[in-house]
């Protein structure tokens, strides 16, 4: 697949623009909490922009292509799922305003988008010098898939080497103020503990990328495909993150299904590399049978899920009133600890 720099700096612009008008035209000064309903309706539009990109895909460059894109892009957006728990911890934690937790998200999700443009740049380069890295990204989505059926600590939050760093050395205020990043205290210009969130969501998202990339890297070696995959599946995280809310602690069989799907991708890409060194009884798993495992993964995992939630509606609901009760409760404390380290 053959990609032009003009397409690509096409494409660059469109999602940078499209990332623009949802943080500084449509949400700009907007104080109401992001409900359900408004979650609903640009998860739809988002979505519905990921799909008309795929159907450019198959127009201009053929149905194979636009089966790896589709492959890469539910893979990146059921990843994602997992991972908003996190999200949620990182918010309750630092106590974010519930009116503030859109711009908060989006921003780092800048951040995020910039920084997996950097590893998919570095991950493209490598696959298409050295074939034995396909030996790596597999065996590490398998040890990552072994991680998640065992539950080792998938959900919890811990605070990584840059963000213990920015708590030191940038000037915060104690109180927030609204929903900006910067505000003046005492003649001095500070930031508000918004930017130090963003920099959690977004340096937290970039851990997540360890095990996304390689894993979209299974299903296309094209740079472009891999990079729009991840950028749609991340423009549509915040929404996505609105809409699901306390949910995704009732999909309690995603982890599992995660997990089967990134061993199937690292089985995947190790028979890739053995089918590349010329090894004849490896063969070289085609998109279709990917997005079959994938899609009939999911939607296996999501079914059991509720059904299971179903079976168990009062239990499901005081565990995670529970939670959000805990974190809520502790969510002051851990603020005003985090302004004095």
């Amino acid at each position: 697949m053959s990609v032009s720099p003009l397409v690509w700096g096409l494409t660059i612009a469109a999602i940078l623009a499209v990332i623009a008008a949802d943080l500084f035209l449509i949400h700009r000064n907007d104080t109401r909490e992001f409900t359900t309903r408004r979650a609903a309706f640009w998860s739809a539009v988002y979505i519905g922009l990921a799909v008309l990109f795929g159907v450019g895909v198959w127009l201009f460059a053929g149905g194979r292509y636009a089966g790896e894109y589709f492959g890469g892009f539910v893979t990146e957006k059921s990843l994602s799922v997992d991972n908003l728990f996190v999200f949620m911890v990182i918010l309750a934690r630092f106590a974010v305003p519930k009116h503030a937790q859109h711009t908060v998200l989006m921003a780092g999700i800048v951040i995020a988008l910039l920084l997996r443009g950097l590893f998919i740049a570095v991950g493209a380069a490598a696959i298409s010098t050295f074939t034995w890295v396909f030996f790596i990204f597999g065996a590490f989505l398998i040890w990552t898939a072994i991680g998640l059926v065992r539950g080792d600590d998938e959900d919890e939050f811990k605070e990584n080497a840059l963000l213990r760093w920015a708590k030191r050395i940038i000037p915060t205020s104690e109180e927030y103020d609204g929903s900006r990043f910067t505000t003046r205290r005492g003649g001095r210009r500070h930031f508000t503990p918004l930017a130090i969130v963003m920099i959690a969501i977004g340096s937290t998202d970039v851990l997540f990328a360890l095990d996304s990339i390689p894993a979209i890297f299974g299903l296309t070696t094209e740079p472009y495909l891999v990079f729009t995959a991840n950028a749609f599946a991340l423009m549509g995280l915040v929404q996505l993150y609105f809409l699901l809310g306390g949910l995704t602690d009732r999909l309690v069989y995603l982890g599992h299904g995660l997990a089967f799907i990134l061993g199937f991708i690292g089985v995947k890409l190790v028979l890739h590399a053995l089918h590349e060194y010329g090894v004849s009884w490896a063969p070289d798993i085609p998109i279709w049978v990917s997005l079959g495992v994938i899609a009939g993964t999911l939607a296996a995992t999501t079914v059991a899920s509720l059904a299971a939630g179903r079976r168990t509606p009062a239990a499901g609901t005081s565990t995670s009133n529970d939670a959000v009760d805990a974190a809520d409760a502790d969510a002051a404390t851990d603020a005003a600890a985090t302004r004095d380290a």
